[in-house]
């Protein structure tokens, strides 16, 4: 897709030295998937158009890293936090805290949340009042996740994550993210919601949809998304993807404004150049 020349111009300006790089915050965000008819459905948020971040496009629930996310006591079953530290290429503590956001944000966006009562139960349902509170409490940050956990008797299920990718807002944006992307099936019993207050509306639609509504300006999408829409598209279940994450290394990319003939785009990672090609010829 084309760059708009605002934004060649700021990676200009950037290449030059007229202005420095911004800081990235380190985040997590989920594919929250259910199973389809022979393809993976997924859930996506439309963000609302005044966010200063990707205002108006469609979005996987996420966000980024509280400091209350690095609570090394937090009840935690599945991979250690030194596998996932290995699997994402960071120190073990900031792993546990990814881990523990991606969880965190998804039921913040969603109402799902990725726990249970012992190492191989899952809540089966969070749409009463009183989960409707502690989902607004930890949005506000009045309360941490190991509190939440702690209060309810719960564990993260860290297991029904599984690592994907890694992007890196481009140096020439303003506002920057460290973004480590899991994917996830959708609990047994579990429902969405239209719960987050920064969306405009919910969404569950087959991975080819997705990508068509991307295509057809529709939908609006940032690359990552885009990008990642069209791998879990070559699956034909989450648990097929959830199969491929498992074989996967973690390694974070950086978009680079590049030049396509007359035009500029964005780079991206060289493994997905052959399901580029085969989709557009």
């Amino acid at each position: 897709m084309p760059l708009p020349q605002s934004l060649v111009d700021q990676a200009r300006a950037h290449q030059d030295g007229t202005t420095v790089p911004a800081e990235p915050r380190n985040a997590a965000t989920v594919v929250l998937m259910r199973g389809g008819s022979g393809e993976p459905e997924v859930y996506l948020l439309r963000r609302q158009k005044v966010m200063a971040f990707a205002g108006g496009m469609a979005v996987f629930p996420g966000g980024g890293v509280d400091p209350r996310d690095f609570d090394s006591s937090v009840a935690w079953a599945g991979p250690a936090p030194a596998d996932w530290a290995e699997r994402l290429g960071v120190e073990e503590e900031l792993a546990r805290a990814i881990v523990c956001a991606a969880v965190r944000e998804t039921f913040e966006e969603s109402g799902v949340l990725l726990a249970g009562d012992s190492a191989t139960t899952v809540v089966a349902d969070t749409t009463g009042a009183d989960w409707e509170a502690d989902r607004e409490a930890l949005e506000s940050r009045d309360l941490s996740m190991t509190d939440f956990l702690t209060r309810r008797g719960l564990v993260l299920r860290t297991d029904l994550l599984g690592a994907w990718s890694g992007w890196l807002t481009p140096t020439f944006e303003p506002r920057r993210y460290r973004t480590w992307f899991f994917v996830a099936a959708l609990p047994e019993g579990q429902v969405t919601r239209d719960v987050s207050t920064e969306s405009t509306e919910v969404l569950w639609l087959p991975a080819s949809e997705a990508l068509r509504q991307a295509e057809s300006g529709e939908l609006m999408m940032l690359p990552p998304t885009y990008l990642t829409c069209l791998e879990v598209l070559q699956h034909a279940d989450p648990g097929e993807v959830l199969a491929a994450a498992r074989e996967r290394d973690v390694s974070m990319f950086t978009p680079e404004v590049v030049a396509d003939g007359d035009e500029f785009v964005l780079s991206r990672p060289p493994h997905l150049d052959p399901l580029l090609q085969e989709r557009f010829g």
